[in-house]
């Protein structure tokens, strides 16, 4: 679970309500289907109308990585290619083989294994950046979802408003319920606005982030397949890859070890 997510959303949501409940307010004033069905059904609408059937039916899973994500363990990507590395240059790259099933991650198992079947340098860096680029196209679709969502929540609320005012005047016989009719229009802008930036827009800031990072992390380990397939020094692997860590993370590694 990423903490940082949920404290977020239990904070939008926290804030609002206390807002209500301070102002003197009452829940019940700000529910109204209507706005509800114009907002977030018009949104729908929208999205299917932009992209694919087979994209949307993707967009659980975007949100879940937003919500179960792990954060990428550098440090220990790096321990487990300085080790693969020391592997190579003690026994020969042939020994990796055998180290296959411990490798999780399959990124870094491709790359072995490319490794192991004697592939050119060349060849194994070009199979891994088509692996990223893959990748890259990947995220930037699932994002691209969630940030139209975001773009079009405030503007059916703006649509919501409009039709609400539209209906209050063109019934003006009674003056009193002006007031009334006012409040409900405007609810659906309110909708369009929390939805946009309580929701959509966080989560595609979110999932930009992780990808940076997941970028990042195979990027360190296309760079330490390609320095342990050359028969590199795994002290000089190690130093190479600790360039990604930020200072204080380098001096503290130094100091663990």
């Amino acid at each position: 679970m990423d903490i940082a997510t949920l404290i977020g959303m239990i904070l939008v949501a926290a804030l609002l309500a206390g807002s209500v409940i301070v102002g003197g307010g009452s829940f019940a004033a700000f529910w109204d289907l209507p706005s509800v069905l114009v907002v977030c059904g018009g949104c729908f609408a929208s999205v299917l109308i932009s992209f694919p059937l087979k994209r949307l039916l993707a967009a659980p899973m975007v949100v879940k990585k937003c919500l179960l994500n792990k954060g990428e363990d550098v440090p220990a990507l790096i321990s487990q290619l300085v080790s693969l590395a020391e592997t190579a240059r003690r026994d020969g790259l042939l020994a990796l083989e055998s180290r296959l099933e411990e490798i999780d991650n399959d990124f870094i198992k491709l790359g072995v294994q490319m490794a192991v079947d004697g592939s050119q340098p060349e060849v194994i860096e070009d199979v891994m950046r088509s692996a990223i680029d893959s990748l890259s196209a990947r995220h930037a679709d699932g994002k691209a979802v969630v940030d139209q969502a975001g773009r079009f929540a405030p503007a059916f609320g703006m649509i919501g408003t409009l039709m609400g005012l539209i209906m209050m005047l063109g019934n003006m016989s009674d003056p009193s319920g002006i007031g009334a009719g006012m409040a409900v229009a405007l609810i659906t802008t309110l909708y369009g606005a929390i939805i946009s930036n309580g929701v959509f827009l966080p989560f595609a800031e979110k999932l930009g982030f992780l990808h940076k990072q997941e970028l990042r992390s195979m990027e360190i380990a296309m760079r330490g397949i390609m320095a342990i397939q050359s028969g590199e020094n795994p002290r000089v692997v190690e130093q190479k890859l600790k360039t990604f860590l930020a200072p204080k993370q380098r001096a503290g590694e130094g100091q663990a070890a």
